[in-house]
């Protein structure tokens, strides 16, 4: 097993660093002068500081020194400065990170307490009403666009009842855009759960379970849960590593301050190295969550293991 593990975790490094690399190509791939887009909204954008800002970004070297020198940094820990406000990129991004991870977090809690249940139930009524019920559910949450449901919510609760607030970073201010993720990804959960369970009712073993006269409590509990998780916990992680990096929309029209949130502001501002700091963030996020889940598909499978 530990051999196995040293080989994800090596085909994870080699991944990271692939994009490192298209990070670092990411100012030369976007169409356009990078120092132009910009400068373009500044009054001092002159000749002269547009020079000094090629140089600061090292535009005048050779593109495959630059993606050298960048790679260089990013592995010390260094992701450069901010265009806007001279500031480590690093360091904006650990300071948003928690609020991210926070998020993510509750976001997941709300799709696993609404999405398990459902797809549990629609799974031992399949085919009746309530399988019906629950996949109606399914597709309207998968069809709603989330931000139109975090609108919704945030209208109702904060702006006609009054009960939540509208904008901050309390957790009172958490509750509205968990509940907008939950119930965004609660459909997907809810099908998968769906979909496995009912492909495991189907297996010899779980027949013989019943026909040796165990209750239905154990049958589920013992033989039909364990098998489901792995396919379960795949889709729930790669539902936290979306939210680790790709609750973009949400953080904002509930203006929490995550890495989403600062990522929309770098794009506005054309503030290339904090993009290419928050693509690094969001690509760790996916790799560490998958190498998470190939632990855990080993311990629930011992099979995977052998050699």
């Amino acid at each position: 097993m530990l051999g196995a593990i040293a080989r994800r975790l090596a085909a994870s490094a080699a991944t990271l660093i692939a994009v490192i690399i298209l990070a670092g190509l990411l100012i030369h791939i976007v169409p356009g002068d990078p120092v132009t887009a910009m400068m373009a909204q500044s009054v001092t954008a002159t000749p002269e500081v547009m020079a000094e800002m090629r140089r600061h970004l090292g535009l005048d070297l050779p593109v495959w020194q630059q993606v050298g020198l960048y790679l260089f940094h990013v592995v010390q820990g260094d992701l450069g400065l901010t265009i806007r406000g001279n500031e480590p990129v690093l360091t904006l991004l650990i300071q948003r990170l928690p609020n991210t991870f926070m998020l993510a977090v509750s976001g997941l809690g709300v799709a696993l307490a609404i999405g398990l249940p459902l797809g549990f139930v629609a799974a031992l009524n399949r085919n009746g009403l309530g399988d019906s019920v629950v996949m109606l559910i399914a597709v309207l949450g998968v069809s709603i666009p989330s931000f139109w449901l975090g609108l919704v919510l945030l209208q109702v609760f904060s702006l006609d009842l009054g009960w939540l607030p509208v904008a901050g970073s309390g957790w009172r201010n958490m509750i509205l855009p968990a509940l907008t993720l939950g119930v965004t990804y609660s459909a997907l959960v809810a099908r998968m759960t769906r979909s496995t369970v009912i492909e495991i009712l189907g297996e010899d073993y779980v027949r013989t379970a019943r026909a040796r006269g165990l209750r239905e409590w154990q049958v589920l509990s013992i033989h039909v849960l364990r098998p489901a998780l792995i396919n379960i916990v795949t889709v729930v992680g790669l539902v936290f590593a979306y939210l680790m990096g790709g609750q973009v929309i949400i953080e904002n029209v509930f203006s929490w301050n995550g890495i989403g949130r600062l990522a929309i502001q770098a794009m506005l501002q054309r503030d290339y190295p904090l993009i290419q700091g928050f693509i690094i963030v969001f690509a760790s996020s996916v790799v560490l969550v998958s190498v998470v889940l190939d632990i855990l598909y080993r311990i629930l499978d011992p099979r995977l293991s052998r050699p």
